[in-house]
């Protein structure tokens, strides 16, 4: 693991680490705010649909390991936002000569290698990856065809780099509706047990009661998916922005390798 991998893995957990406080911190503002519902028949409290408030497991309930796991998934995609826009500014240093009439032999390559490997960090971004691959293949080979290869060939490999650095993510947009379904099913179990206690027909008042408690029990059992459902589609609208702006980032670093570098090598004869 390079540097720059380091960094970010102590990065991540250090933005895990706020998005527990922040959990903590959010269930339990809403804890005192929202009241404990007292009337369990004929509505349904939003503090129990968010956060099961009147449970006898309160805090620890599975719509709280939701909002644990929904802000999780908010701080990746804080960590890939960030790294997106990290090499998105690498490319604002012009480590390659940009001016039209500039040709590259080997040995104009030398300080542009030199340079970029003295960034103990920075030379892990992605252009400048690029930039040291493509030189080494071209002094080596004396072959722009070669150097273009390599350089396709390192462009499909971190594209690959990028899909396994969004699996967390995937696997959170997944666990979270998984949540609300178990969340829904238990639900479902004790409404339905509940249900056995059926008062005697002709007691029309008890009947009635017995009825709201059970239709207040199944509602709060389909909410509970209905929420991981709403989260997870946040999760994945953002999913899909911050993926396509770390794409982005690569794609503009391979065009810019290819247009100051690669069409600008020199062929020794």
């Amino acid at each position: 693991m390079n540097l720059l991998e380091s960094d970010e893995q102590k990065y991540r957990v250090i933005v895990a680490l706020v998005a527990i406080f922040i959990t903590i911190f959010v269930v339990g503002v809403f804890a005192l705010i929202l009241p404990v519902s007292e009337a369990k028949t004929g509505q349904i409290n939003v503090g129990d649909v968010l956060f099961d408030r009147s449970s006898g497991m309160f805090p620890a309930t599975l719509q709280n390991l939701m909002w644990l796991m929904f802000f999780i998934g908010l701080g990746e995609m804080w960590v890939r936002h960030n790294r997106s826009a990290k090499e998105l500014e690498q490319l604002k240093l012009y480590i390659l000569p940009e001016e039209d009439d500039v040709m590259l032999r080997a040995k104009d390559l030398v300080p542009i290698y030199t340079g970029i490997c003295e960034r103990k960090v920075a030379q892990h971004f992605f252009v400048q990856r690029l930039t040291k691959r493509v030189i080494l293949q071209f002094q080596g080979s004396n072959s722009a065809d070669q150097a273009n290869s390599l350089m396709n060939s390192s462009l499909e490999l971190m594209q690959h780099e990028i899909e396994l650095k969004f699996n967390m993510l995937r696997y959170l947009v997944w666990l979270i509706p998984t949540l609300g379904f178990i969340g829904t099913v238990v639900g479902i179990a004790l409404a339905l047990s509940s249900a056995a206690d059926m008062p005697d027909v002709s007691d029309t008042d008890a009947i009635r009661e017995w009825l709201g408690l059970l239709t207040t029990d199944l509602g709060l059992a389909f909410n509970t998916t209905l929420v991981a459902l709403i989260m997870s589609a946040i999760l994945v609208f953002l999913l899909h922005i911050v993926q396509a702006r770390e794409e982005m980032a690569l794609n503009n670093a391979g065009q810019y390798c290819m247009d100051n570098l690669i069409n600008r090598l020199y062929e020794n004869k």
